[in-house]
């Protein structure tokens, strides 16, 4: 079970590495509209199938509401909107070396808020991803606007899971996966208009369409559910560290579609990601630790020294 998560958390992340690539093939189309679209596209697949599916129905409460609300305008809108403007002041290096200290902060937070100490291994583990995330991106330089937008960006991705964490156990991962995408798209939409007035409002081109339809059933709908079923199972911390394969995804994309070549920094920062998500996530086994028996199988001391037949359920 442990092992179908990680692979989830990976997959997830590596696909959306993969938006780079795609996402320089819609560069001239209006930002905010075009995120809108596709988180409009992957909300209606998701929708779709919590419908096929015939979940149980789940009675939202003013909580749950407020945080839907609130992952949906950090996470995902106000996490694109700081993107964007940070890319005015900043540079793409400067950009994902801040971004890649999601693992670092979500191993920090994440334990905090299920009122436990962060562990050690995981801090460090998350250290060394996020600085294998930095030498990928480049380390490069900007100003101080663009770095305080690239924060904003940063706050914007660890609320994407952090803000999470509590409705999964109740929404599930497909429903928290889709109703923030809903909510978001009015607000992408204002965002457009504010910002880049009724030009944001057109039709994308065949090929301009076709990328979104990528971005929105396999970026957002298909990573976004791999990521919050590996949230729940794995906890923010340890499944921070697979923030790190972003950049590593962007790199291989890139490679295999014929977009750049890997150099020293990428194939270094790539190792170093790689050696802290192993790290992190293997649980080294304790001196003496128990093993864990399912419930209905466990064995009295009394039975086994008596040498009697156990008696199971």
């Amino acid at each position: 079970m442990r092992s179908s998560a990680t692979i989830g958390a990976a997959s997830a992340m590596l696909l959306v590495g993969t938006s780079t690539a795609v996402s320089a093939t819609i560069a001239d189309y209006p930002v905010f509209t075009g995120q809108a679209l596709r988180y409009a596209l992957a909300a209606a697949i998701l929708l779709a199938v919590v419908g096929h599916q015939r979940l149980p129905r789940v009675r939202l409460t003013a909580r749950d509401v407020l945080l839907l609300l609130a992952l949906a305008a950090t996470g995902l809108a106000g996490f694109n909107i700081f993107l964007v403007e940070a890319t005015r002041h900043a540079g793409p290096a400067m950009i994902g070396s801040v971004v890649g200290a999601v693992p670092l902060v979500l191993a920090l937070i994440g334990p905090l808020m299920e009122r436990r100490r962060p562990a050690p291994r995981t801090v460090g583990a998350a250290l060394v991803v996020a600085l294998g995330a930095a030498v990928a991106a480049g380390l490069g330089s900007g100003s101080l606007p663009g770095f305080l937008l690239s924060l904003g960006a940063l706050a914007g991705e660890v609320a994407f899971s952090l803000l999470a964490v509590p409705l999964l156990p109740k929404l599930g991962p497909l429903r928290v996966a889709a109703y923030p995408a809903v909510l978001s798209v009015p607000m992408l939409l204002v965002a457009g208009l504010v910002l880049d007035g009724t030009a944001s409002l057109r039709l994308p081109t065949p090929g301009q369409a076709a990328a979104f339809g990528y971005l929105g059933a396999i970026v957002t709908a298909a990573a976004f559910f791999l990521w919050y079923d590996a949230l729940r199972r794995l906890g923010a911390d340890r499944a921070g560290l697979f923030a790190g394969l972003v950049p590593v995804g962007a790199l291989l994309t890139a490679v295999l579609l014929g977009l750049g070549q890997a150099g020293p920094a990428d194939v270094t920062g790539a190792l170093l990601v790689a050696a802290g998500v192993v790290v992190g996530v293997r649980r080294p086994r304790r001196t003496g630790e128990a093993h864990t028996v399912p419930e209905g199988h466990r064995v009295s001391r009394r039975l086994v020294g008596s040498r009697r037949t156990p008696h199971t359920a």
